[in-house]
């Protein structure tokens, strides 16, 4: 074990003159209390320290000692459904509700194990030896350990009930070197877990979001950002998204944020009922909490602690959603430990290789093929906090080079109460396109042409707004008329959803299928009146428009007779509207001046 002796302590930075050979990366342990610090420079006759605990008292000449080993993490069925700090150390213990420091490790706890191999069967790393129970809805597997030689297996434990510490297995290695299986293994959070191949990201991670699912979707085993300002609601939309999405498993990273709004997330998620199982919301939920008030270099280590414990879960065959709120907190601490360093800073403060550091974290969000053949996948959504909600800020810069999606909120439409508070005109998704088969496969043959049309028609709004208010509505063209009242409805009968509705707070794709169908028959009832010559303000006085804005509240789910009733509606009041004027001999003159944006 190497030593070191500190000769200079400056915050969570401290520089010690070693007394043997330390490694880069390699976790340390400091003084008396065992304080967790990694190596984080190696110089000639000098080592840097990052510590990850408070540094107060510290003073030169204190110990610093080596563990062999860089800074890991213990995975296993009991981290499931349990709240830890950035260093998967566990809290919210009624009895002890502080984190100690120094080096700690998870308590063992008995799960039952039912064996899945036999005496003399041939097994391989990432391969299971057997499934756990760990008392929830989600079937875990005893993993072998990647990196972990493959052999024969020459013991197994019976069914029972085992400490997640306690040999299970015994294999003899093709050395004939023996080796032991627990069902909880350490890994190295900053090395990616190993997989047997990286698959086409096909397939989308459907939130129940309309605005999101139908405009911007995110790939599963994809990524996505969420910059917005104070107050647009970047915490509740992850929220939500933790909720409603089609995810087997949540890891929430809370990174720099405020106490009060972990702790109501906690009180929160612990009552909440997962609406696929009917089991508590909690069961299939991680939660990593490293709040504002704790030490700012455990920031940076956490967000690769969460990115750690979602792909050893999804070595499992699990489809994981990883939520970091928000890296812009862990970019802060980069920048406060990098001007301990005395680094030349970048832009911002940040830096130089906050880039890079982004780029490695959102790569290792993947859908893939795991090395016991499963499928298995890890989607990563960043919450980003753009000073003032400044969009080109370099942690904002920088992360929209390496995410397929990006929801951009807007304070205007948070403080109308839009919810969610996505504005159309700042977000983008990259893999809309590679998505539109699935959507196919669904019978929502139209998705991509209607996608396209509901995003060109809002930014046909955004322009004509500006016209509307200098000339007035009533003095512009009926063509752009009616493309004000079609971007209403798409806005406020689509886009919005209230999370306080029973039938609005959660759309099935087959519902957002069929009301995007419904948005797009008026869409084109609109133009045979416009060339009909017919006022668009027609058909919006008319009650099928209030039921066309209304049916996400008021329509449930699966009841598709009554949004077949108004698709007649809609088709008889065209028609109706059509015959009346040919009979009275309305007309709007050139119905055409204007946009052809519809």
């Amino acid at each position: 074990m190497s030593r070191a002796s500190a000769i200079w302590v400056s915050g969570p930075v401290m520089r010690a003159r070693p007394e043997g050979s330390f490694q880069l990366r390699e976790s340390v342990t400091v003084g008396e209390r065992r304080l967790l610090g990694e190596v984080i420079r190696i110089a000639r006759d000098e080592i840097t320290v990052q510590l990850y605990e408070d540094t107060s008292g510290l003073r030169p000449g204190v110990l610093v000692e080596g563990t062999g080993r860089p800074l890991s993490v213990r995975l296993g069925p009991g981290i499931l459904s349990r709240i830890f700090d950035g260093l998967l150390r566990p809290i919210g213990d009624p009895s002890d509700p502080y984190v100690q420091p120094g080096l700690c490790r998870i308590e063992p706890q008995r799960f039952h194990f039912e064996p899945g191999v036999r005496v003399g069967d041939r097994v391989s790393p990432g391969g299971s030896i057997g499934t756990l129970s760990n008392g929830t809805a989600l079937d875990l597997r005893c993993l072998i350990p990647p990196g972990h030689p493959p052999g024969e297996v020459v013991e197994i434990l019976d069914a029972g009930r085992y400490l997640d510490d306690e040999p299970l297995c015994r294999l003899r290695a093709d050395d004939g070197s023996p080796h032991a299986v627990t069902m909880s293994h350490e890994w190295p959070v900053r090395v990616p877990r190993p997989v047997a191949a990286r698959l086409p990201s096909d397939q989308p991670m459907l939130t129940g979001q309309r605005l999101i699912d139908c405009l911007f979707p995110v790939a599963r085993g994809g990524t996505g950002a969420i910059p917005g300002g104070f107050g647009t609601g970047k915490t509740v939309l992850l929220e939500t998204v933790a909720k409603w999405c089609d995810a087997d498993l949540i890891v929430y990273v809370g990174c720099g944020e405020r106490g009060n709004e972990m702790a109501g997330l906690l009180a929160e998620f612990s009552e909440l009922e997962d609406p696929r199982t009917g089991r508590p919301l909690m069961e299939r939920t991680l939660v990593i909490a490293n709040t504002s008030n704790m030490p700012v270099s455990a920031r940076e280590a956490s967000i690769y602690t969460g990115i750690t414990v979602a792909e050893y879960f999804r070595d499992q065959g699990l489809a994981v959603t990883l939520m970091a709120d928000s890296t812009s907190r862990w970019a802060e601490a980069l920048r406060e430990v990098s001007g301990r360093l005395g680094e030349l800073p970048g832009e911002g403060g940040y830096p130089a290789y906050l880039s890079s550091r982004l780029a490695d974290f959102y790569e290792r969000a993947a859908r893939v093929r795991t090395l016991g053949g499963d499928l298995g996948s890890v989607t990563l959504l960043g919450a980003v906090s753009p000073p003032s909600g400044d969009f080109s800020e370099p942690v904002t810069t920088h992360t929209k080079r390496y995410v397929g999606c990006l929801w951009g909120l807007d304070a205007k439409r948070a403080q109308a109460r839009f919810y969610p508070a996505i504005n159309p005109l700042n977000s983008y998704s990259l893999v809309a396109e590679r998505l539109a088969r699935w959507w196919h496969t669904q019978g929502c043959t139209r998705w991509q042409e209607l996608r396209s049309r509901f995003l060109t028609l809002l930014e046909e709004e955004s322009r004509l707004e500006r016209m509307a208010r200098i000339i007035g509505r009533d003095a512009m063209p009926a063509r752009q008329r009616a493309l004000l009242i079609c971007a209403q409805l798409v806005n406020e009968g689509f886009l919005r959803q209230s999370a306080f509705s029973e039938n609005d707070r959660y759309a099935s794709p087959e519902r957002q299928a069929v009301m995007m169908r419904l948005i797009g028959s008026f869409l084109e009832g609109t133009e045979r009146l416009l060339d009909a010559g017919i006022a668009p303000e027609r058909i919006a006085e008319d009650p099928v428009y209030r039921r066309l804005t209304r049916m996400g509240e008021e329509i449930p789910d699966g009841d598709w007779d009554a949004f077949a009733a108004i698709d007649r509606e809609l088709t008889a009041v065209v028609r109706r509207l059509i015959d009346a004027g040919r009979e009275s001999g309305e007309g709007v003159g050139d119905s055409r001046d204007g946009t052809d944006a519809m």
